[in-house]
């Protein structure tokens, strides 16, 4: 499978093989744009349920924190459980809740920026890229300030889950995922007893009807959502960076055209997706590139690869900030659509103009260190000179 580094020359092979390739796990890979948005919205196309967890030797998911906490989320969850969760958290993640959040994301921006400046080096992902997107979720969750830093290794090593489940991945994402669960049970008690305006005392609140979110749910979304807050948008702000840096010129452009920072927020996303694939389960036949997938089969859509796809995209291997009839699928698509993607685009909006206003001659040192993940790409550290 692809090349965690630079995955797209394998892309683009996988294509030219066939728009439907079988894994040596057998499951089925596609590549082509219009099949990868088949897979995220075709309702015939679901998630692997939990209890199929038990055929792939995790019998004992429930007895595992990390798999417990993330099997119980509306992340991998389907109708009707997933519609329920879903009404419940977006009645509290709301636009006018996302929108009201830009002065403070402002000011975060200026501040971040500030403390980067007199440093002829930074690591772009201490200095900015964490601690924005954290302190962001955390002002809209409710999570104090001065507890939020201590959840980016606890947060990584959770989600390696989603990555691959092993014994030894399990070693550390087991302890990790009851961490951050104690945290937030914690946090929930006292939002219980004196509810505030931030969004965990709404996911406390948020009912429908007569239907309500149980403590279990609180504390499993309220995870998922704080950890999807800052992961992938951390991944965004270095990988979109990265681009940039390595296409001076649109760096400059982005610089002396703030206006560009909505198309320029969804080209880095096309460019060099956060999230990499996501996988599915066949609920009915349905046709993946001419080909008929059955009921059972596991699909597994390249997002980033449908995302150069040249018959979606014209030469989709040049960064062009100013690109027309752009619709990356890097947040998803169909029920599952990625629930804060409004939230991590005006992250993007407003940091990346800002910063290459502030820093117009930024430039790559070539110390890096990458995530050690497919599904989820980005660095753990990015050094850059800032003049």
């Amino acid at each position: 499978m692809p090349g965690r580094a630079d995955p797209y020359p394998r892309y683009a092979r996988l294509r030219e093989i066939s728009p439907v390739v079988r894994a040596d796990d057998g499951a089925l890979v596609v590549t082509g744009y219009g099949d990868c948005a088949t897979v995220v919205r075709d309702p015939r196309l679901q998630h692997l349920p939990a209890d199929m967890l038990a055929f792939v030797g995790f019998p004992d998911w429930r007895e595992h924190p990390a798999l417990h906490q993330l099997f119980t989320s509306m992340l991998t969850l389907n109708p009707p459980d997933h519609t329920r969760l879903r009404r419940l958290v977006s009645s509290a993640f709301t636009p006018r809740r996302v929108e009201a959040l830009r002065p403070a994301i402002e000011r975060m921006v200026q501040d971040l920026l500030d403390g980067m400046d007199g440093h002829d080096e930074v690591d772009f992902v201490e200095a900015f890229a964490f601690p924005l997107p954290v302190n962001v979720i955390g002002e809209l969750l409710g999570v104090p300030a001065q507890e939020r830093a201590g959840f980016q290794t606890l947060v990584r090593d959770w989600t390696q889950v989603l990555e691959v489940i092993t014994p030894d991945v399990l070693a550390r994402a087991d302890p990790a995922a009851a961490a951050i669960r104690d945290h937030l049970a914690g946090l929930v008690e006292q939002r219980r007893q004196r509810p505030t305006d931030d969004l965990l005392s709404a996911l406390v609140q948020a009912q429908a009807a007569d239907d309500r979110l149980t403590d279990e749910e609180v504390l499993s979304n309220a995870a998922l959502l704080f950890a999807a807050g800052f992961e992938t948008t951390t991944n965004l702000l270095a990988n979109g960076v990265v681009a940039l840096l390595h296409h001076p010129e649109q760096y400059a452009l982005l610089g002396r055209r703030p206006d560009l920072a909505q198309p320029a927020v969804e080209e880095l996303l096309r460019y060099d997706s956060p999230v990499q694939l996501s996988s599915r389960v066949v609920t009915a036949p349905l046709e993946l590139g001419g080909v008929t997938v059955g009921e059972g089969e596991r699909v597994v859509a390249y997002l980033g690869a449908g995302n150069h796809d040249p018959a979606r995209f014209p030469d989709p291997g040049a960064l062009r900030l100013d690109r027309a009839d752009n619709a990356p699928l890097s947040f998803g698509g169909g029920i599952h659509y990625c629930l804060g993607a409004p939230l991590a685009r005006l992250e993007a909006q407003i940091a990346l103009p800002a910063l290459a206003r502030r820093f117009p001659s930024l430039a790559l040192t070539g110390q890096a260190q990458r995530r050690d993940s497919l599904s989820l790409k980005g660095y753990t550290s990015l050094r850059l000179r800032t003049g």
